[in-house]
């Protein structure tokens, strides 16, 4: 499924003395269907997956996502044009879309139109999204976090599937990694498969190739860059190794009273408040309803999903709701009264504020040691054994 290429030479001081080669490129069946030389992706994280952080990763050999949450089918199609701007030649990108949620299809309409090569789609069928992006070769990749999502994802055309584990920040599913990436390899052996959810360095890709992944997706480690838009004060509380004091992997929240979804967040004041209790349908409607006013929806349109979709409503008001606190974090750099910041339990992994690119040579070339060195170990068994 993967082959490693030759070994890197040693990597040099940074003043320049001597010249830093590269990590080998990297085949593996996601690299191939994208074009890129690495299996990493920079996932839609709202705020942060910002054009100039897309084109940073993409440029530094994997592909980036934007996010398209916050934005309106303008703001979507001049990113979109942004990123193509920064991008080097023979780049790719892609652009994502949560198609449960207010203006996701009319974004994804726009990156259909402006022929983006990659369309990440989530929280809902594509099948129409998925038929025009083949019009022109564009790729669907749709993240999932279970199999019967997978197999209705694969049905509606999805090309390949990025697996979110418990770990994962957000909004990741009950089955951890260790279990759903190779469960969902097995299953569906004929479809690329990106792993989400605990991946934060070299170790990390490693074994998620060896679990049967063709990729991962790191979105807490990408947004712990200096390319990354998120507020300097959360990347340095993410990049903090003290176990005292510091993030570890044990320093998040894991609830679905704070957006409506079962969703990971960094352990903060507001993040355990609003994780306490639901909200109730009066608070929910009346949400739904300023939610709904400050997108420019007309009123009408959200009562009648109150009253007979309740369920999807709920997810969305309270989503909605969320915006306020997700920006105080991400935007304003508040941890310690109303912010609450979407994190994974790989920031226990996360000690530095890195450059886009030394990270992913970092990645890489961690990533090609750690699986020569396990090579040799089973060499060296069966050398044994024998």
């Amino acid at each position: 499924m993967t082959s490693l290429g030759a070994a890197a030479a040693a990597a040099a001081n940074k003043a320049g003395s001597v010249a830093v080669a590269a990590a080998p490129a990297m085949k593996t069946r996601i690299t191939t269907m994208l074009g890129c030389e690495y299996p990493l992706l920079l996932p839609g994280m709202s705020w942060i997956s910002k054009p100039e952080l897309v084109a940073a990763v993409s440029n530094a050999g994997g592909a980036g996502i934007l996010a398209t949450g916050p934005l309106n089918e303008r703001e979507t199609r001049a990113s979109i044009r942004r990123i193509r701007e920064l991008l080097e030649p023979g780049r790719t990108f892609g652009v994502g879309a949560t198609l449960l949620m207010p203006g996701a299809r009319e974004n994804a309409s726009v990156a259909l139109e402006e022929r983006v090569p990659l369309i990440n789609v989530s929280l809902g069928r594509a099948d129409d999204i998925a038929d025009a992006a083949h019009s022109y070769g564009g790729k669907i990749l749709a993240t999932v976090t279970n199999a019967r999502h997978a197999r209705s994802a694969i049905e509606s055309g999805a090309d390949a599937l990025l697996a979110t584990g418990h770990e994962a920040a957000a909004h990741g599913g009950d089955a951890t990694s260790l279990v759903l990436v190779p469960a969902l390899a097995s299953r569906f052996p004929d479809v690329p498969l990106v792993a989400a959810g605990g991946f934060a360095d070299g170790r990390g890709l490693s074994a998620a190739l060896a679990l049967g992944a063709d990729g991962v997706a790191m979105g807490t480690r990408f947004a712990t860059t200096i390319e990354s838009t998120l507020a300097r004060s959360v990347k340095e509380a993410v990049a903090d190794p003290s176990v005292d004091g510091g993030s570890t992997e044990a320093d998040t929240v894991y609830g679905r009273n704070f957006d409506g979804i079962p969703a990971r967040v960094m352990n903060t004041p507001a993040a355990v408040r609003l994780n306490a209790s639901p909200a109730s349908f009066p608070v929910v409607a009346y949400r739904a309803f300023r939610a709904a006013g400050e997108m420019g929806m007309p009123l009408w349109k959200v009562l009648p999903g109150l009253l007979t979709q309740w369920d999807k409503m709920y997810i969305v008001a309270q989503f909605g709701a969320a915006t306020k606190s997700l920006k105080a974090a991400t935007i304003d750099g508040d941890l310690e009264k109303d912010g609450v910041q979407f994190v994974g339990q790989c920031q226990g992994l996360i000690g530095d504020i890195p450059s886009v690119d030394d990270l992913v040579q970092e990645i890489m070339m961690t990533a090609e040691k750690v699986s020569r060195e396990n090579a040799l170990a089973f060499g060296n068994a069966v050398q044994t054994i024998e």
